[in-house]
């Protein structure tokens, strides 16, 4: 537990720093040099830099070549997520082709629905299902349509690998293979997935990959790009000047964030899958223990593959905003989704997509596991929810009276 008494089951914002990340990222503050220098004590911290690289990229099985590293998930969608990026189609004159329509999932982070660069009218949702999984033959026929009404266009598609509220796993294998047929590129945001489960760039299909540091006890504030191969480009880079990060970010490289990013992704491949089993033994016994107190309960994404750590649920009746403080006073961290909205509790955009009734999806909340979750804290989470279903039942039959 982060704090005695209390339970912090809210990693999906963010997991608490891996104690050799800490050791990692201070000892990355003690080199004194500049990764772009020549001498001695840049080519230390240069060094430091690409074995980082290299950790991270093996996390995905990626070459570490391919590996950009950026401020956060957040700029790492914005910066990709752009009509800019092209692929080379290959020939003699490697002529690029830039897209000219996003389609992105209806259940997406903010930051891909809203902080894409694409106008208004060349993006479009995705519709998923009841259990929030993207609609494959949608989008087949979409592509197709715009294949034929746009002759030697291109589509870009983001599919998140999973969803940071429900942990539902999107099958982005079979999507990859239907943007590529109809000539498309194919962005995955697998900032939730990254390190809890296993992921293979090159067997996902996925043109690029977006991680964050801090979702796996890395520091926060350091995120990266990868690239299924090396023939992406952009033709409008947010930041230009340096040449850094094979000219695709401008600005002396975050060396502390960088080095922990590493660190925590190489701790992270390392637990895998024994923690994914752990973990998910936890969250089944999290889940079980909420539909013993209340058989009313949902929970959402149940039927289909989940992340180990992840379970969204929700009671009827309850309010998300004032549980999430019931809970708090009582030692329980929780969270009613995405963690990027200045803690505003919201209700959510992703169960709306999946159609939940607003009367239940009002009152759902998030639980979250990480490296440092414990049976105790599951006992203290069913103890701290007992009691408000037990608030909740006793109101109830106040106002039946």
């Amino acid at each position: 537990m982060v704090t005695a008494g209390r339970a912090y089951l809210d990693h999906n914002a963010t997991t608490p720093a891996r104690p050799e990340v800490v050791e990692a990222v201070a000892h990355a503050l003690s080199l004194p040099g500049n990764p772009s220098s020549v001498h001695g004590e840049g080519r230390a911290a240069r060094g430091a830099m690409e074995q980082a690289r290299e950790q991270v990229a093996a996390l995905v099985g990626a070459r570490p070549s391919n590996v950009v590293f950026t401020s956060g998930g957040t700029e790492a969608n914005v910066t990709v997520l752009s009509p800019g990026l092209m692929d080379c189609d290959g020939g003699r004159d490697c002529v690029r082709t830039p897209a000219s329509l996003l389609l992105h999932g209806a259940t997406e982070h903010a930051c891909v629905r809203d902080g894409h660069r694409f106008p208004a009218g060349m993006a479009e949702e995705i519709p998923v299902d009841g259990e929030g999984r993207v609609d494959l033959a949608w989008l087949d026929a979409r592509l197709a349509r715009f294949a034929a009404s746009n002759p030697g266009a291109r589509a870009l598609v983001s599919i998140h690998l999973a969803n940071n509220e429900t942990g539902v796993i999107q099958p982005v294998a079979e999507a990859a293979a239907i943007v590529h047929r109809h000539g498309g590129l194919l962005h995955s945001d697998a900032v939730q997935a990254a390190g809890k489960i296993a992921i293979d760039i090159a067997a996902l299909g996925a043109d690029v990959l977006t991680l964050s540091a801090h979702k796996i006890g890395g520091p926060k504030g350091i995120g990266a790009i990868v690239f299924r191969t090396g023939a992406l480009e952009l033709a409008d880079k947010p930041l230009r000047g340096g040449g850094q990060e094979r000219g695709w970010r401008a600005g002396t490289e975050n060396l502390p964030g960088i080095i922990g990013f590493g660190a925590a992704a190489d701790s992270a491949l390392k637990a895998l899958p024994a923690e994914a089993a752990r973990l998910a033994a936890l969250r089944d016994r999290l889940e079980a223990g909420v539909l013993a107190l209340a058989p009313e309960a949902a929970i959402f994404g149940r039927l289909v593959p989940r992340l180990p750590n992840t379970s969204a649920f929700a009671v009827p009746g309850f309010k998300a905003e004032t549980a999430l403080i019931k809970l708090d006073l009582l030692g329980a961290a929780l969270s009613s989704g995405s963690a990027c909205s200045s803690g505003k509790v919201r209700r959510s955009h992703v169960l709306d997509a999946m159609k939940v009734d607003p009367a239940m999806s009002a009152g759902a909340l998030r639980a979250s596991l990480g490296w440092t979750t414990c049976e105790a804290d599951i006992d203290l989470f069913l103890a701290a929810y007992g009691k408000l279903v037990a608030a909740n039942t006793d109101r109830g039959a106040r106002a039946a009276a």
